[in-house]
């Protein structure tokens, strides 16, 4: 297999449980697996890599199962965490390594994290983006998320039903991909007192409160072009039903219940993201969840797309963090 040197992007396809997986890589070094979240794919890491790759890493950011040119298959079920987690120790031993760091933004930070959880023989550090880790426990997610938002649907719930989130975003993958990025960055979402695009009016669509008009400036028409081509090729559902899983993954992580991750661990939050504002708890709680936290940031005046608003900030603390975690090896 041959291997990227610093300046080269190779794109690979290697085995997986569901067939395979698309990953994209630069540089040579200690593994750094780069994973993703919604509704995004490899390309939201565009900036990390040749970063990574400089400082004397082997980065590789992978589509998620259910995007881009990794596999989709049909069955909801398919899409489960633990089978996420597979795919991932599948990369790394396609890859030839017997271990990686693994680091992940929005679901792909739930990803990471599990990953680091249930196979810490193949992860042996875990970076968390966006989304802080909270172990497994409380309610079933289904309940809680019902119980949000009053006489409006959190999006969450929104998701659920096969076909119906499709519906919205499927006839006009690129405005509504353009709205919802703009609602969730620092500098284009909606005022404070608006109507929060997390939550759907009654008889209403998600849609309804994106901001339009104007494209956040971490994104140019071309990265648009790039993102919205890949799912009106693919089409949502894969990506969706990584949401319609959430009852069956706490099913399935009923013995980790409570279980806090001892590796090696870096979060970095966007200050103005509202998965950091609610989820400040979980992050206060970091001193018990996370007992190998080496580092972690909010960065002010950010958003949720965290790697793509402040790639600079994020690249430092990302090396920073990966030099303490492979001199400490």
């Amino acid at each position: 297999m041959p291997q990227p040197s610093t300046t080269d992007r190779i794109h690979r396809l290697v085995p997986s449980p569901a067939g395979r997986t698309h990953l994209v890589e630069q540089g040579t070094g200690p593994l750094v697996l780069l994973v993703h979240g919604f509704p995004e794919s490899w390309y939201s890491w565009r900036h990390q890599l040749p970063a990574l790759a400089a400082a004397g890493y082997r980065a590789v950011a992978v589509d998620v199962r259910g995007y881009g040119r990794s596999s989709r298959p049909e069955a909801p079920t398919a899409y489960r965490i633990l089978e996420l987690v597979e795919d991932n120790v599948a990369v790394v031993k396609a890859l030839g390594e017997e271990s990686a760091i693994v680091v992940g933004h929005d679901w792909g930070a739930n990803i990471a994290a599990v990953s680091a959880l249930v196979r810490p023989d193949v992860f042996r550090a875990v970076g968390l983006l966006s989304v802080p880790y909270a172990p497994r426990g409380g309610p079933r997610p289904s309940e809680i998320f019902a119980q949000m938002g009053g006489d409006e649907e959190f999006y969450v719930s929104y998701f659920q039903e096969p076909g119906r989130a499709e519906a919205e975003i499927e006839p006009d993958v690129r405005g509504w991909l353009a709205g919802l990025y703009a609602a969730l960055s620092a500098d284009t979402m909606p005022a404070p007192g608006a109507p929060d695009p997390h939550f759907v009016s009654p008889g209403g669509a998600q849609r309804d409160r994106f901001p339009t008009g104007r494209l956040p400036h971490w994104l140019d028409e071309h990265d648009l072009d790039l993102y919205a081509g890949e799912f009106e090729r693919t089409g949502m559902t894969g990506a969706l039903n990584r949401y319609r899983n959430m009852d069956r993954d706490w099913e399935d992580l009923a013995d980790h219940d409570g279980a806090p991750l001892s590796q090696p661990s870096l979060f970095i939050g966007g200050g103005r993201d509202a998965s950091t504002i609610w989820l400040a708890d979980a992050i206060a709680a970091y001193p018990t969840t996370l007992p190998g936290l080496l580092s972690s940031h909010l960065l002010d005046d950010c958003g949720h797309w965290i790697q793509q608003e402040r790639p600079e900030d994020v690249n430092r603390i990302l090396i920073d963090w990966l030099t303490r975690v492979t001199s400490d090896k």
